[in-house]
C-alpha cells in the first residue's frame, strides 16, 4: 500500500494545479446540486414493523383523519380569570375559526370541551388536526398557526404550540460549534508550529465536509432523511477531516525538519506512511459506519451511510487534495531552524511523549489495573441505560415545545403528555359483537392502576377501526408508562377472541419501540464490530494479541461513555453546566451509534501509535524500545488530534437539540478518554506487558493474511533534492525558495 501511494502522491504534487481544480469543480457541482435539488429533512424516528408503525399505517388506509398530524396550541389565561370567561372564549373562537382555514386543516377541537380545560379553569387546548402526517406538516402551515396565536399573546393569555407536528428542526453550524472549529485550529498552531500549516487542515477539511454534507443533502431529495444525518456528516466528517490532514502534515513537517530532504520526495513519503495508516484508519471508520445498516433500521441506515461517505471524501481528501496543496506550498512548510543549536538536540523531539512511555511501563501490571478499574468505574452507571427519545421536556426551557409539555403537565397532569392511542381493527369482529368487544377493551384499560383516563371510543366512517385515547398517571419518560404499554398490549388476545386486533400507538409508543428495538440489535452489532477489528487490526500489524488488546480498549471506552451519558442524561448530573432541560432515557440509537463512531476513530489512534511502534520494532527488534520510540514519535499527534475531535465534538454539546447535545457529549468524552486512558496509557503497558509476544503470529495464519506495509518498510531511503526535469524545478529553484520558509 505504502508503495502505491508514494507514486501517487509524487504523481498529485507534479499535476497539483489539476487536482486542486477538479476538487473545485466538485465542489461547485454537488453544492450546486444540494442547494437546488435538497429535500425536505424529517424530525421522526421510526421504524418499519414495529407495532406504532403497524397502527399507524392502518390508520392512514381505513382511517385517514386519525393519522393526521397535530399541532396542540395550549393555552393559559391571564391571571386571576379563566379560559371560559366569556372574553377568553371569543377571543379563543376567533382564531380556531381562522385556523380551521388554514391549508391542510381537517379539524380543529373545541378548547373548552369536556377533558380540554384544566379543573381550575386556567389551561386549556385545542388540537388543530392536519391531513398530512406529523413529519409532512408543513413548516408554512405551522408558521401561520404561530402568527394567527399572536392576538391571545397580545391579549394576555399565555400561548404555546405542541403535538407530534411540532418537532423542532434539526439544524447545525451555530456559534458553539465554531468554537469548536476555532479551538481545533489553535491546537493544529501549537502542534504543528506554524499558522500556514494550521490552516491546511481546516481549509481541506472545510471543503471535503462541504462536498460530504451538499451531497448528503442532494441525496435527500429522492431518500426520506432525518435531519440528524446532516448533522452527523458535518460533526464526524469535520473531525476525522481535520485529523487525517494533520497525520499527513506533521509526518511531513517531521521528514522536513532535516535541511537535506527534498520536500516533493518528503510529501509523497509523508503520503505513503501516514497517508497509508490515514486509508486503514478511514476504512475502519466507513465500515464502522455502513454497519449500522445490519440494525435493519431505515433512519439508522441513512445516518450511518451519510456519515460513511463523508469520512471517504476526507480519506480522498486527504491523499489527494492536500499533497497537491502541500505541492503549493513546496519549501515553505519546512519548519524554520533555530537560531542557535541546543546541545540537548536529541532530547528534544518527543521527549515528552518519550518520558511519559517510559513512566507508565516502569510499573505495567499495576498502571493497567488501576487503567481497568477506572474505566470500569465510568462505565457502572450504563447497568441502568433506559433508552428512549426525547420529550419535548427535553427542548430548550425557552421554546414553546418545552412550555407547552409544561402548561399541560400543570393542569392535566404529567401523563397528559404521554397519551397512548389505542387503535382496534374490528374489520372481521361480527357486527353484533363490535361494541361489546370495545366496552370490554375500555374497561379493561381503565382498570389499570397507571391509568388516569379513557376516551370515548372513535370509530371510523366504516366501523372497521375503532380509536381511543389513554392518558397514563406517568410522563412519558417514566419506566411505568413503559411498562404500562406492554400491559395493554397484553390485552391484545383478548380482542383476538373476537377476531379483532389491538394495537398501542402514539408518540410515546412510537419512542418504547424503537428503543426496544435498537436495544435488541446492539449486542449483535457491538458483535460486528469486535469481529471487524480482529481481522482489520490483524492485517494491518500482522499479530493476534495487539487487535484482541485494542478490541478490549475500545470495549472499555465504549463503556465509559456510556457509564457518563447515563450519568448526565438520564441521573440529571451537570444539568445546569451542559444546559439539559430535564432528565430522561438515553437517546435510543445512541448506543448503536456511538459503538460505530468510536470505533473508528479508536482504531484511527491505535493505528497511528502502533504503527510507529511495529515501524521502529522492524528496525530493532527491541519490544521495549519500540514502545518507548513509537510514543514518542506519535505522541504529539495523536494527542493533538484526540484534542482537536474533544473539541469538535464538543461543540456540539450546546447545540438546542437533545439529540445533537447527547451525540457531542458521548463522542467528546468517549474520545477523550479512548485517546489519552486507553491507547496513550494502557496501550504501552499492554504492549510492555506482552513483549515480543505481541508481535507474533501463526505461521499458518500469516500466510493466509496479505502484508499491506502501511509503515513503508520497503520505501526507498529519504533522498535530498532531486534535479526536476521542468525548467527552473530543480535543486537551485529548492534552495531559492527556501527564503520564504514559514
Amino acid at each position: 500500500m505504502a508503495s502505491r501511494l508514494y507514486a501517487w502522491a509524487r504523481w498529485m504534487v507534479r499535476r497539483r494545479r489539476w487536482v486542486i481544480a477538479t476538487w473545485i469543480l466538485v465542489l461547485a457541482v454537488v453544492g450546486a446540486l444540494g442547494a437546488t435539488l435538497h429535500g425536505k429533512t424529517s424530525t421522526e424516528f421510526t421504524v418499519p414493523g414495529v407495532e406504532a408503525q403497524q397502527a399507524q399505517d392502518l390508520l392512514k388506509e381505513k382511517f385517514p383523519p386519525a393519522a393526521g398530524g397535530i399541532v396542540r396550541i395550549v393555552v393559559a389565561a391571564p391571571e386571576g380569570k379563566t379560559v371560559t370567561d366569556p372574553e377568553q372564549q371569543q377571543a379563543l373562537d376567533s382564531v380556531l375559526r381562522k385556523a380551521e382555514k388554514v391549508e391542510g386543516v381537517v379539524a380543529v377541537s373545541q378548547p373548552t370541551g369536556p377533558g380540554a380545560v384544566s379543573t381550575n379553569g386556567a389551561i386549556a387546548y385545542s388540537d388543530v388536526r392536519f391531513i398530512d402526517e406529523a413529519p409532512n406538516v408543513s413548516e408554512e402551515a405551522k408558521d401561520e398557526l404561530s402568527a394567527l396565536v399572536q392576538p391571545l399573546r397580545d391579549g394576555g393569555m399565555q400561548v404555546e404550540l405542541g403535538g407530534p407536528a411540532m418537532n423542532p428542526k434539526t439544524e447545525a453550524g451555530g456559534p458553539a460549534e465554531l468554537v469548536g472549529v476555532v479551538l481545533a485550529f489553535v491546537v493544529l498552531a501549537v502542534a504543528l508550529g506554524s499558522i500556514v500549516a494550521a490552516g491546511l487542515p481546516l481549509l481541506t477539511a472545510l471543503l471535503g465536509v462541504a462536498v460530504g454534507v451538499l451531497g448528503t443533502m442532494f441525496v435527500s431529495g429522492f431518500v426520506q432523511m432525518t435531519g440528524t444525518a446532516t448533522v452527523l456528516a458535518l460533526m464526524i466528517g469535520l473531525a476525522v477531516g481535520i485529523d487525517y490532514a494533520l497525520f499527513v502534515i506533521s509526518r511531513h513537517r517531521e521528514q522536513l525538519a532535516d535541511p537535506d530532504t527534498d520536500w516533493e520526495e518528503s510529501i509523497a513519503r509523508a503520503t505513503a506512511t501516514a497517508g497509508s495508516a490515514v486509508v486503514f484508519a478511514g476504512a475502519t471508520v466507513v465500515i464502522a459506519l455502513a454497519a449500522l445498516a445490519i440494525t435493519g433500521i431505515p433512519f439508522l441506515t441513512i445516518m450511518g451511510l451519510a456519515g460513511a461517505v463523508t469520512v471517504l471524501i476526507a480519506v480522498l481528501v486527504a491523499i489527494s487534495l492536500l499533497p497537491a496543496v502541500l505541492g503549493v506550498f513546496g519549501e515553505r512548510m519546512r519548519p524554520r531552524r533555530p537560531k542557535r543549536k541546543s546541545k540537548r538536540k536529541d532530547r528534544t523531539a518527543g521527549s515528552w511523549g518519550l518520558a511519559w512511555a517510559r513512566t507508565v511501563t516502569r510499573a505495567p501490571a499495576v498502571v493497567l489495573l488501576v487503567g481497568v478499574v477506572g474505566l470500569l468505574a465510568l462505565a457502572l452507571p450504563a447497568r441502568d441505560l433506559r433508552l428512549g427519545l426525547p420529550s419535548y421536556a427535553s427542548q430548550p426551557a425557552a421554546s414553546t415545545q418545552h412550555k407547552s409539555y409544561e402548561l399541560l403537565t400543570e393542569g392535566f397532569g404529567p401523563g397528559f403528555n404521554a397519551t397512548l392511542i389505542t387503535v382496534v381493527d374490528t374489520e372481521h369482529v361480527p357486527q353484533d359483537q363490535r361494541q361489546d368487544t370495545i366496552a370490554r377493551l375500555r374497561t379493561a384499560l381503565a382498570a389499570d392502576q397507571d391509568v388516569a383516563a379513557v376516551s370515548a371510543p372513535v370509530a371510523s366512517p366504516s366501523g372497521e377501526v375503532v380509536v381511543m385515547s389513554v392518558v397514563p398517571k406517568s410522563s412519558p419518560d417514566d419506566q411505568a408508562t413503559t411498562d404500562l404499554v406492554h400491559r395493554m398490549r397484553d390485552l391484545a388476545p383478548t380482542v383476538a377472541d373476537a377476531q379483532g386486533s389491538l394495537y398501542v400507538t402514539g408518540q410515546t409508543a412510537m419512542a418504547i419501540d424503537v428503543a426496544g428495538k435498537l436495544g435488541s440489535a446492539l449486542p449483535l452489532f457491538i458483535g460486528v464490530i469486535v469481529v471487524l477489528a480482529l481481522i482489520l487490526l490483524a492485517i494491518a500489524f500482522r499479530s493476534v494479541l495487539v487487535p484482541l488488546k485494542a478490541a478490549l480498549g475500545f470495549l472499555l471506552s465504549v463503556g465509559a461513555s456510556l457509564g457518563a451519558s447515563v450519568w448526565v442524561f438520564q441521573q440529571g448530573h451537570l444539568n445546569g453546566l451542559l444546559n439539559v432541560p430535564a432528565v430522561g432515557p438515553v437517546t435510543s440509537f445512541l448506543p448503536v451509534l456511538l459503538t460505530g463512531v468510536l470505533f473508528g476513530l479508536a482504531m484511527d489512534y491505535e493505528v497511528f501509535l502502533v504503527s510507529r511502534m511495529r515501524e521502529h520494532y522492524e528496525h530493532s527488534k527491541d519490544p521495549a524500545e519500540a514502545i518507548a520510540q513509537g510514543v514518542s514519535r506519535s505522541a504529539r499527534v495523536v494527542v493533538a488530534a484526540a484534542l482537536i475531535m474533544v473539541a469538535v465534538f464538543g461543540g456540539f454539546i450546546f447545540n438546542e437539540d437533545p439529540i445533537i447535545k447527547s451525540i457531542g457529549f458521548a463522542l467528546a468524552f468517549g474520545v477523550f478518554v479512548d485517546a489519552f486512558v486507553v491507547r496513550m496509557t494502557l496501550v504501552p503497558v499492554a504492549m510492555a506487558l506482552l513483549g515480543r509476544r505481541a508481535w507474533s503470529m501463526p505461521r499458518w495464519l500469516g500466510r493466509l493474511i496479505p502484508d499491506v506495509d502501511i509503515e513503508g518498510a520497503r520505501l526507498p531511503a529519504l533522498a535530498g533534492p532531486a534535479a526536476d526535469p521542468r525548467p527552473g524545478r530543480g535543486k537551485e529553484s529548492s534552495s531559492e525558495e527556501t527564503a520564504a520558509r514559514v
